[in-house]
């Protein structure tokens, strides 16, 4: 045996308290976690609230219907306004920021990419007179739907047109309540007060 090597024996009480520590940073922790996991979720569920309430209001005052405005930023970004593409596309809209900025917005900043978002959608439908031909413009560009007189073949565009007209379409028969909340707090500023 090496004579410089010392051997330590920690007695036997002193490694329970060592395991009861252990365990009781591991709740602590564990808990902790859990409290941040739960205050994000509530938060992001409050964002998204808003974020659609904003969507509505936005686009009854610019005169579209509030539940295409909310199916396509559903299917653009889940209502995230962090949400950045792969192609450079960002915030709840998803908006090209040369896009944005050419229609006068400024896409990081909710308002704006919301309000952008909003108009460069009616600019689409008065161009081409339809929901599904608008929507095909806004993800696949206005030249392509001109050029194929139709919904471009793209497998992308096709599935994107589709995924927003069903969700539009389940919205028809059963409105989002960010649309029945917003109309109902347009309903009761617009009443006259008791005398």
């Amino acid at each position: 045996m090496d004579s410089n090597k010392k051997t330590f024996r920690v007695p036997e009480a002193a490694m329970y308290n060592l395991e009861d520590y252990i365990l009781k940073k591991l709740l602590l922790l564990t808990f902790t976690l859990m409290c941040v996991f739960f205050a994000h979720t509530q938060t992001h569920a409050a964002d998204v609230k808003t974020v659609k309430e904003t969507i509505v209001k936005h686009a009854i005052e610019m005169g579209v219907d509030p539940a295409i405005a909310l199916s396509l930023a559903r299917a653009e970004s889940g209502f995230r306004h962090e949400a950045k593409s792969a192609y450079g596309a960002i915030g709840v809209f998803q908006l090209m920021p040369s896009t944005a900025k050419r229609m006068g917005f400024n896409p990081y900043l909710l308002n704006d990419n919301i309000k952008g978002g909003i108009t460069y959608y009616k600019m689409m439908y008065n161009m081409f007179g339809s929901h599904e031909l608008a929507l095909a413009a806004y993800n696949a560009g206005p030249g392509n739907v001109k050029k194929f007189g139709n919904i471009p073949p793209y497998a992308e565009t096709r599935r994107f047109v589709s995924v927003i007209m069903a969700d539009y379409n389940r919205q028809l028969a059963n409105p989002d309540p960010a649309v029945l909340s917003v109309k109902k707090q347009q309903a009761e500023q617009v009443k006259p007060s008791a005398i």
